[in-house]
Order: structure tokens, then C-alpha cells, then sequence
């Protein structure tokens, strides 16, 4: 069970824990557009690819994990054009593990609210466009760290499934970057995350050394490799 989840949190989440997030067609399905730009589908079908593009707004930019058919969704649905894909890695905070030590001194971790959405989107556009949205904010508890009154650094949750909750939205601002910040952000997630009973997984770039390189020193280990895949709508 737990390996279908991971083969497909997008729709897991969509259709148990975030079902309020959900716009639904058949076996198609997506977050709303001003939430996150992921969708997916039960298993791939001309069904599923046609109430993809009815979910889709022209020219949407939607993204979906996990392996696809050769040429779909373009064979089933020619108005939905796949646009290529990144690779990625999915990790895992392990159950039996402890928490980290930051290691960098007292940092203050504030508790973000949709309050600070737009701050919030300015800060996660400089790393990744488009992935943080004005209503990301709606999914799950974020912490940010400020300076001077600015928002320099922020983690958060995105996906919710089963006992999982993704950690996202980790960006500090280029100005700020080893201080401990996102270290601090995501100890607190963590904490939080056993704390309550919940387990935490993350998904990256496989490009993103950094990262990765953070993450692992915090104690996280790679489940599987996953596909980011491009789908737009004409």
C-alpha cells in the first residue's frame, strides 16, 4: 500500500486528506490553480486524459509525477502537450531516527499564516516560479525566519496522505544562505511532524546538490527516484 502511495501521492492526496484542495473529472484530477500546479490520474485512459483537459484551463502549466505511457498524454488527448520532464528524488525523514541538531545557534522561527502569502510567493519565486502559489499557504503549517522585519527564509507542508505530509517551500533568500536557516525551518517540521504522529517525506531535484546535501545531513534517506513531467494545455 504504502508503495502505491509513493508511486502517486498527487492523487492520494487529491482524493483522502486534500480532497477540499480537489477538481475532479472521472479518474483525473488536479489542485486548484491558485493552490499547486500538480494533477494526476488513477491509471492513464482516454477517460482520464480527456478530464485532464477539461480540468485545464488554455495554456495551463500542470505537472504530474510518476511514470507516464510512451506519448501520453499527447496520443489520448492531442490538445494536452507533454513538455518534457525532471528528474527528481523523493526522501523520507525515517521513524526510528532522531531529530537533528541545527547546530548554528538560537535562530528565531516565526509561524508563517496566509497573512504573509504574497511575501511568501516573492520569496519561493527566486528558487522556483510558479510552484508557490497565493494559496500554498492553505495547505499545512509554515515557519519563516525574518530580518529586520523581512522574510529571508520559510519551509512549510504541502502534500498530506496517509500518515505522510511533504515538507516544501523550503527557500532562503540567496543574500542569507549559511546561516542555518532552512536547517532550523525543517528541525521544527520534524518536530512537529513526531510530535503529532505524522511521518515526513520531501521531493527535489535530482540537480539540486545543495540540497540533497542538506537534507541528508538532517537524516533524511532517498525512497526513489521520481519524474516530474511538464503538461500543458493548447
Amino acid at each position: 500500500m504504502a508503495e502505491d502511495l509513493f508511486a502517486n501521492p498527487v492523487w492520494h492526496a487529491l482524493e483522502t486528506r486534500q480532497l477540499e484542495f480537489a477538481k475532479a473529472a472521472g479518474k483525473a484530477v488536479k489542485y486548484q490553480s491558485d493552490v499547486a500546479p500538480f494533477g494526476a490520474v488513477g491509471e492513464w485512459s482516454d477517460e482520464s486524459a480527456r478530464g485532464l483537459h477539461s480540468l485545464l484551463s488554455p495554456r495551463e502549466v500542470m505537472y504530474m509525477m510518476g511514470e507516464m505511457p510512451v506519448a501520453a498524454p499527447a496520443e489520448l488527448a492531442p490538445e494536452l502537450k507533454f513538455q518534457g520532464t525532471l528528474a527528481g528524488l523523493q526522501m523520507m525523514f525515517p521513524e526510528e531516527a532522531e531529530l537533528p541538531a541545527t547546530g548554528h545557534g538560537p535562530i528565531e522561527v516565526l509561524k508563517l499564516s496566509c497573512e504573509d502569502a504574497a511575501e511568501m510567493v516573492e520569496l519561493t519565486t527566486i528558487a522556483f516560479p510558479g510552484y508557490f502559489r497565493i494559496r500554498t499557504c492553505e495547505m499545512g503549517a509554515y515557519h519563516g525566519v525574518r530580518v529586520d522585519g523581512r522574510l529571508v527564509s520559510m519551509a512549510g507542508e504541502r502534500m498530506k496522505f496517509d500518515r505522510y505530509v511533504e515538507i516544501s517551500g523550503v527557500c532562503t533568500h540567496p543574500e542569507y544562505t549559511g546561516r542555518g536557516y532552512a536547517a532550523a525551518l525543517i528541525t521544527q517540521l520534524l518536530a512537529d511532524h513526531r510530535r503529532e504522529g505524522w511521518r515526513s517525506c520531501l521531493h527535489l531535484s535530482a540537480a539540486n546538490k545543495r540540497a540533497f546535501a542538506l537534507y541528508e545531513r538532517l537524516g533524511f534517506v532517498t525512497n526513489r527516484e521520481v519524474k516530474f513531467h511538464k503538461v500543458v494545455r493548447d
